[in-house]
């Protein structure tokens, strides 16, 4: 399945620290994916010495996986999310959405590798324009990805639309309102170390000093559940992890 990139309509948008069209994002956010994908999983490890590993399981705790569940994991391209939903509860299937072909691959090999073919699919799709039906899914998740869309508040409403009547909505992502006292610690860290691993592992400095710089820009979690609660979700929570680095937003499809 391809994806149509937006038409240009003027309007711009933030790529890291710089102001791009809203047409132009998606195209450059994908080659950020391409050029790292086959390094993803271990550059996750390197930067956070394994701790994404911790939130991503306090993540598939929140989600709370039970026997014939239907997850929707978007922008979770090399099925890290999915593969440990499935490990979670018997009986269950994951469909994993990625804007990113190449990100796809690497899960779909994955799932052959772990055996859940016949669980777990890959579809390339855009957030903004999920390709499933309305009232379909059991629960969503995306983990590290929705601040890589180009417009949140449609990739809310796209989640909701997709979500069956009392089914949950999980977001794992980085916050920029790490605690007063490590904000000079995490910076340096962020703009001088995750940079240079980037080159020595990813051979690719540019793709992860998109990263940190695209953490910036993202929401503080009280904006975020604002504006999951304007997209209509009920019963809305966020709780942050590791003195702030990271936090899981959920809320409920009335």
């Amino acid at each position: 399945m391809s994806v149509k990139e937006d038409k240009d309509t003027g309007a711009t948008t933030h790529f890291g620290f710089k102001t791009v069209d809203e047409g132009d994002k998606a195209g450059l956010v994908r080659g950020v994916f391409n050029s790292v994908a086959d390094q993803y999983d271990i550059m996750n490890d390197v930067m956070s010495a394994g701790v994404h590993r911790l939130w991503k399981n306090s993540l598939i705790n929140s989600v709370n996986p039970r026997p014939g569940m239907k997850l929707l994991d978007v922008a979770g391209g090399t099925g890290d999310i999915a593969f440990r939903f499935l490990d979670a509860a018997k009986k269950t299937t994951v469909t994993v959405c990625d804007i990113n072909a190449e990100m796809l691959r690497v899960g779909d090999a994955r799932a052959a590798d772990k055996g859940y073919s016949e669980r777990c699919s890959f579809v390339c799709g855009d957030a903004m324009k999920l390709p499933f039906e309305d009232r379909t899914m059991d629960a969503y998740t995306i983990a590290f990805g929705i601040r890589n869309v180009t417009r949140i508040e449609e990739a809310l409403a796209e989640a909701y639309r997709v979500l069956k009547p009392g089914a949950r909505f999980y977001c794992l992502e980085f916050s920029p309102a790490v605690v007063p006292v490590l904000q000079e610690a995490y910076d340096t860290y962020s703009f001088k170390v995750i940079p240079a691993m980037g080159q020595m592992v990813a051979q690719d400095r540019d793709s992860y000093q998109y990263l940190v710089e695209s953490i910036r820009q993202f929401p503080t979690p009280e904006k975020f559940d604002a504006m999951i609660k304007a997209a209509g979700f009920a019963r809305t929570h966020w709780r942050s992890m590791s003195a702030g680095v990271v936090a899981i937003h959920s809320g409920v499809r009335l």
